[in-house]
């Protein structure tokens, strides 16, 4: 298989090779050929023992070679672990943070002995601070290094600044790095004087650190019969790794397992979930680069996953994982089919792999993949699964299922393989046609009828991870290959299947059911198969921009990317970018069963919107418009392979996430194609999708002249306002309400900045007419309708032209809708909602205004009726507003006074008082409305709201209305003894004032209903006092005033002050039968309030001696309590 295509990062220049930069135009040496050769494939102890001896030259080419020499590895290694803050991308990426270094000369004595690198680098501290020298060690081997230190704090994933800047200095400036052979070809030259004299200058260099270790193996080399003396030879540092040792880059294990633990633990965070993502990105980018470090790095990942305690915390409480954390497990699912279909691995690998997935995958904790997904659906048979079967079926094939979970279709990846013979002829070439081979075993096509290849040897999501694999293992070319046998395959199903419903079609529709086709979706699925064929073909398609950024897995600025027609060779035509829209439309089309659970549900949507983004990213020229136009067609014709099929099953998967690109990208090319697709659409399921589309059409009719800014403010509000997850519902989808919601709102601004308005003649309402009776027929949502109802209004009303009658009528027969759906269901918006129909009714004039009053019972609640649309329907800015005369405006007042007293009738508790104020002016409604209050007293109604309207009446300068009605009120009132803080109190009080005000005949009235309602001692003697204070005002029939208070020894106060002193008794012999010695003092103090009570009366003095007799003498056990009130009262 041909290697990776390179590509060049921004600050990550090739460079010239070591050695080859003076050389440049001349042929290298044929010395340096072959070290290369070598330094890549062979350790060097495997050239020691191939040769008995090997030359000093040949020797340090060798190991000059043998350093790597693409600055793009180093920065692969260097370039994870740390997510810079946004607009910080590049200073603080480690390999920018070392180049920098190494350009700023900061790189010192630079050393290579044999295999191993060193140097010192010195870097600037923080201001007042001195400079930091970091001393480097890095180890390599065949290209490759193998291990590193540096003496900064740094703990990251990979390389520091540090190691990147001695790294890319020994890259770019490898002749000026001072090269010696490994360590123990030097020592091998000395004598036994100079090797002495080495380890002696050795020790004292450095006694402090090695002294003990020098004096331990001189101690093991003098015993004979040491270990050490058993071991031929001794170790090299220098000398690079052995025959043995595994060849690949350092890796710091514990540090990403470490990593990886404290993300999960905050996996709450954003953060943590895009860090944890971005290691997924480097595993894919190592696996692109051939790095056995891929694998190794994913199963220190997915051990770490394993081990995250919330799963276990999960399973116990029988709850789901969150959404990210559910995410994360999906794509560690989706790289680990990618690793073991890897088609260059070897088999040991790969069964170690599987052994390592197997035992995951029976762990309790592993999770569970979601949804009703089946690996060995044949997903590109034309067959016709019906899903009609009884519950006792769908039961035993549950309880039969084997336990699914997210390494289960990894472990089934292992089962496939690469050396199908026609799947090799796909993969070789471009030009393989059918006279090179026959049929797959006899029975299967292997090309189509025009002779291009197809593959039918596996299930289309099973192929599609083909093709991921492909790509994702740095084979672009084949990749691109099968994606196009997979695309002719898909074609020729599809053709199939037409020729199918076509006989079956009478019958279907005359049924009026139908079946799917499958019951595992594309869209959504775990291997996400279109996903992965559409970034295929238009990676294929898109223009290399430089510079690239260094830092891919981290968040940059975005910028529209462009792509390119790029012809698919042997198919004259086609491109690669006509092929990827016309799959992900065949996928967003497909007709499929709605997932099981919210989460897989939750899956369809989210993979919807990523292809709506791939797709969006494509300008349309004319060649793609054709695809839409020709898909679209086929998608209204497909039948029950189709989502837009005239007969749907049931519980498919909607489809107005596609009806919405379909829509915006064929109005301005074939209007009629796009509102055909979106009338089917809307017809498919009681959906908002309707609501979309009358919104662009009601637009399109009143709004010729609204300006490119508007809209653009219009379609950030409506995107953000109906933002939202689809949860899926038997009866109402909620994820369907979302996105007509969507559909519409983009499409409608889209349109108008392109100014593709039409001009509707007569004729160009039958789209009109049909949208608006889908939307009767399919929309249930009331605020959806209410949406679209306020848009139709907005439309109909500019600012500067005329308001459009007919687009009003429309948003005023919606409005209506919405007010009889919502009427017995009230919503937090119903408030907003009836102001604006008032509103609406308004622009249109009094006519409707005066018919929704009229019509208020089977629209509006009493309380709505009376308080919202009367009120709002006659206050001045109405008035002005319609532009009434006198006459027009009594009928409009009139029209209000009559729903007003019709509101009272109903609900006399919540509109007496609005019916009053309604009918303040017209003395005739007004006694209607007073009578209907006097009515409902009778009939019950509360006493605090007659009090309320009583005050009312006082406000408006009719006591004796007011008296009338506090009378009643008291007559329902009931105020036990030890109900001082009542919430009548202070109506009571205004009560007493009212009538002692009107004078003695209405006091001497009211004093009797006082006596029966009020049982408080407190409250009686406070009315008591209230009314000695001052004489009682002028009488009903205009007596004079009084000169002087009344008496308390005189009626009608002296049954008031019985009735006090009485209650005070009463409630002393009750508060007596439980007390406690901590209520003794409020008791006290109760006592005291009653004496002053007590002596209002000429007997005042006896009675309440004769009063404390009595208590002391009755309760005579509570000694200390009596010693109280000896000590008080005497």
């Amino acid at each position: 298989m041909e290697p990776p295509a390179a590509k060049r990062s921004r600050g990550c220049p090739a460079g010239d090779e070591p050695g080859t930069g003076a050389r440049r135009g001349r042929p290298e040496p044929l010395l340096d050929l072959s070290a290369k050769r070598v330094a890549e494939s062979w350790a060097f102890e495997q050239v020691e023992e191939r040769f008995s001896r090997v030359p000093e030259p040949v020797q340090k080419r060798i190991v000059f070679w043998s350093f790597p020499r693409s600055e793009r590895e180093i920065c692969m290694y260097s370039s994870l672990g740390y997510q810079p803050p946004e607009g910080e991308q590049d200073t603080r990426v480690p390999f920018t943070r070392g180049l920098h270094l190494l350009q700023s000369g900061a790189v010192d004595r630079v050393l290579q002995v044999g295999f191993h690198l060193s140097g010192n680098i010195r870097e600037l501290g923080a201001p007042g601070e001195p400079e930091h020298l970091y001393h480097v060690s890095i180890s390599f081997d065949r290209c490759k290094i193998t291990s590193v230190s540096c003496g900064c704090d740094n703990r990251d994933l990979f390389y520091c600044a540090h190691v990147v800047a001695l790294s890319l200095y020994r890259i770019r400036h490898a002749h000026q790095v001072e090269l010696r052979l490994p360590i123990s070809e030097t020592l091998s030259q000395m004598n036994r004087n100079q090797l002495q004299k080495f380890v002696q200058y050795l020790i004292s260099a450095h006694h402090t650190e090695v002294l003990p270790t020098a004096q331990r193996l001189a101690d093991e080399i003098l015993l004979l019969g040491s270990e050490i003396n058993l071991v031929h030879g001794a170790p090299d540092p220098t000398a690079g790794a052995g025959t043995e040792d595994a060849n690949c880059w350092h890796l710091d294990e514990e540090q990403i397992q470490e990593q990886v633990k404290q993300l999960l633990s905050n996996g709450g965070h954003y953060g943590a979930s895009q860090q944890l993502r971005s290691m997924f990105s480097k595993v894919r980018e190592m696996l692109r680069a051939r790095d056995s470090n891929g694998a190794r790095m994913l199963i220190l990942m997915t051990e770490q996953f394993l081990q995250d305690p919330r799963l276990a915390l999960w399973r116990q409480q029988g709850a789901g994982m969150t959404d990210k954390c559910r995410q994360l497990w999906d794509e560690l699912g989706a790289l680990w089919v990618c690793v073991i279909l890897s088609p260059h691995c070897k088999p040991d690998e790969r069964s170690g792999w599987l052994q390592l997935l197997g035992a995951w995958d029976k762990l309790d904790v592993c999770p569970l993949e979601e949804g009703n997904y089946s690996f060995d659906i044949p997903g590109l048979q034309p067959t016709l699964t019906s899903r009609t079967g009884s519950e006792d079926e769908e039961e035993e094939v549950a309880a039969t299922s084997p336990r699914r979970t997210v390494f289960s279709r990894a472990l089934q990846a292992g089962e496939l393989h690469w050396n199908d013979s026609h799947l090799q002829r796909i993969l070789a070439s471009d030009s393989c046609g059918p006279s090179l081979t026959g049929n797959m075993g006899g029975d299967k096509p292997t090309f189509d009828p025009q002779g291009h290849p197809i593959w039918l040897g596996e299930p289309f999501p099973t192929a599609c991870a083909r093709v991921d694999t492909l790509r994702a293992h740095g084979y672009p070319h084949k990749a691109l290959r099968l994606a196009c046998a997979i695309v002719n395959t898909l074609r020729l199903q599809r053709r199939h299947q037409l020729e199918n419903y076509k006989q079956q079609k009478k019958e279907l529709l005359q049924k009026g059911a139908t079946c799917l086709t499958s019951t595992e979706g594309w869209v959504g699925h775990p291997l996400d198969p279109i996903g992965c064929l559409c970034r295929a073909l238009l990676e294929a398609c898109r223009l290399e921009e430089e510079p690239h950024s260094l830092y891919p897995d981290l968040p940059t600025e975005k910028r529209k990317l462009s792509y390119q027609h790029v012809p698919v060779p042997g198919s004259p035509g086609e491109s690669y970018l006509a092929l990827a829209l016309e799959v992900a439309l065949l996928g967003l089309g497909q007709q499929r069963a709605l997932p099981e659970g919210l989460y897989a549900q939750d899956k369809v949507v989210r993979n919807e919107e990523q292809l709506l983004a791939l797709l969006e990213e494509v300008e349309l020229d004319e060649r793609l418009v054709q695809v839409l136009r020709k898909q679209a067609g086929l998608l209204l014709e497909g039948g029950p392979f189709s989502g837009f099929g005239e007969v749907i099953f049931r519980e498919s998967v909607p489809m107005h996430t596609c009806a919405r690109y379909l829509f915006a990208a064929l109005l301005p090319h074939d209007p009629d194609l796009a509102f055909r697709l979106a009338l089917r659409a809307m017809s498919i399921s009681k959906t908002v999708s309707a609501f979309c589309l009358v919104q662009m059409v009601l637009q399109e009719m009143g709004d010729e002249s609204r300006k490119r800014e508007d809209l653009d403010r219009k379609l950030q509000f409506h995107m953000q306002g109906f933002k939202g997850t689809w949860q899926k519902d038997a009866q109402d989808s909620g994820r369907e309400l979302r996105e007509g919601c969507q559909v519409i709102q983009l499409h409608l601004c889209w349109c108008s900045n392109c100014g593709l308005y039409y001009s509707f003649h007569p004729g160009d309402t039958k789209w009109l007419h049909a949208v608006l009776g889908s939307v009767q027929q399919n929309i249930h949502s009331p605020a959806l309708l209410f949406k679209l109802a306020q848009d139709a209004c907005k439309t109909a009303t500019p600012a500067s032209a005329p308001p459009d009658t007919m687009l009003l009528g429309i948003a005023l027969e919606l409005g209506l809708q919405v007010m009889r759906m919502t009427l017995n269901t009230m919503t937090w918006r119903r408030r907003e909602m009836v102001r604006w129909l008032v509103s609406c009714a308004t622009e249109i004039g009094p006519p409707a205004l005066m018919s929704i009053m009229k019509n208020w019972y089977s629209l509006f609640t009493p309380v709505e009726a009376v308080t919202i649309v009367a009120v709002t329907g006659t206050t001045h800015a109405t008035l002005l507003r319609l532009q009434l005369d006198t006459a027009g405006r009594e009928e409009l007042w009139a029209c209000a006074r009559t729903l007003a007293l019709q509101c009272a009738m109903k609900d006399p508790q919540n509109c007496a008082l609005p019916a009053l104020t309604l009918c303040e002016k017209n003395h005739a409604a007004f006694e209607a409305a007073y009578q209907i209050v006097l009515d409902a007293a009778a009939g019950g109604l509360g006493h605090a709201h007659l009090f309320t309207v009583a005050r009312y009446m006082e406000h408006r300068g009719l006591p004796l209305r007011a008296y009338k009605l506090a009378t009643l009120a008291l007559a329902q009132l009931s105020i036990a003894f030890n109900q001082d803080s009542h919430p009548a109190v202070n109506d009571v009080l205004w009560a007493c004032s009212l009538s002692h005000s009107l004078g003695r005949h209405e006091l001497s009235a009211i004093v009797p209903l006082i006596i029966r309602s009020i049982h408080c001692a407190p409250m009686l003697s406070d009315i008591l006092r209230r009314w000695t204070l001052s004489a009682p005002g002028l009488g009903p029939l205009g007596a004079r005033r009084a000169t002087k208070p009344l008496g308390t020894d005189r009626a009608p106060l002296c049954q008031l002050l019985d009735a006090a002193v009485a209650a005070y008794i009463t409630t002393s012999h009750s508060r007596l039968t439980h007390i406690s010695p901590r209520h003794y003092g409020d008791f006290i103090e109760f006592l005291g309030k009653a004496r002053e009570t007590f002596l209002l009366a000429p007997d005042g003095h006896l009675q309440f001696a004769q009063f404390l007799e009595s208590l002391k003498q009755t309760y005579k056990g509570k000694k200390k309590l009596m010693l109280l009130v000896r000590e008080r009262f005497g």
